[in-house]
């Protein structure tokens, strides 16, 4: 790969590019391009075997061996003034390397894959945490229903802590897509009968988590093969979104693994 090319004006159209992919949730899918910022992320990204088109460095990172080898698995590579990095990161203290990539072409639902289903769910950390959860416990595939938020957005890449690299993305679904999935789907109810460790879950199935404040629509409750409850022994009446799911995706994974 050639050398990098330094760049010293804000006004450069990379990092204009650059600029609508961070400050805009949604920017990837009219651009066409995803902003990963930090060695972790890019790290996760290049070991799935990604290359980048652009790895974007500050001086220091480009003199730091590991960034080094990291901006080397891109296409090209510049080099830009810590403040022009600072206006390109969402981060509080901006990372000294990020890769703009290829935003992966939507792929069609695979109807008998271990599946996560998002109904409107709308907070960013959630999400992100979700899809961690998804990745560690074997989950492969996650369909995000309308109305859920962006999953290559800025701020849900930084909550899935590179798991986004590891998964089948699919999102902006109808309700009606799901029939297209021909396993069964499972859901959480603090009035089901049984509770999660009481019955055996099948595999594999498609856990389905629903929006903060509403939970999962009615249509879609309906679509579900079996609601099941966490006990909560220590008497508060809930759990955030994305800590049920990991309890959930977690027995899932229990149940399956092999007994010693």
């Amino acid at each position: 790969m050639a050398g990098p090319r330094s760049i010293s004006s804000r006004d450069n159209p990379l990092l204009q590019r650059i600029r609508k992919l961070a400050g805009e949730s949604g920017g990837y899918r009219t651009l066409g391009e995803v902003w990963i910022e930090g060695e972790h992320l890019c790290a996760a990204f290049a070991q799935r075997g990604g290359r980048a088109l652009h790895a974007v460095l500050t001086p220091d990172g480009w003199h730091e061996p590991a960034l080094r080898v990291l901006a080397d698995s891109a296409a090209a590579s510049v080099i830009v003034t810590p403040g022009l990095m600072a206006g390109l990161s969402t981060l509080e203290s901006p990372a000294r390397i990020g890769f703009v990539v290829v935003a992966p072409p939507a792929p069609a639902v695979v109807p008998d894959c271990p599946s996560v289903v998002l109904d409107r769910l709308q907070d960013t950390g959630n999400v992100g945490a979700i899809l961690r959860s998804a990745a560690a416990f074997g989950f492969v595939q996650v369909l995000a229903l309308k109305g859920t938020a962006a999953l290559w957005s800025p701020k849900v890449l930084r909550a899935g802590m590179g798991a986004h690299f590891a998964l089948r993305l699919v999102e902006g679904l109808s309700e009606a897509a799901l029939a297209a999935l021909a396993v069964p789907l499972l859901a959480t109810s603090s009035h089901a009968t049984l509770a999660l460790h009481e019955t055996q879950l099948p595999w594999p199935c498609a856990w389905v988590l629903g929006h903060e404040g509403q939970g999962i629509s009615t249509a879609l409750r309906a679509r579900c093969d079996r609601e099941l409850r966490i006990p909560l022994p220590g008497g508060q009446e809930s759990l955030n979104v994305a800590a049920a799911a990991a309890v959930c995706l977690y027995e899932s994974a229990r149940q399956r693994a092999p007994q010693s």
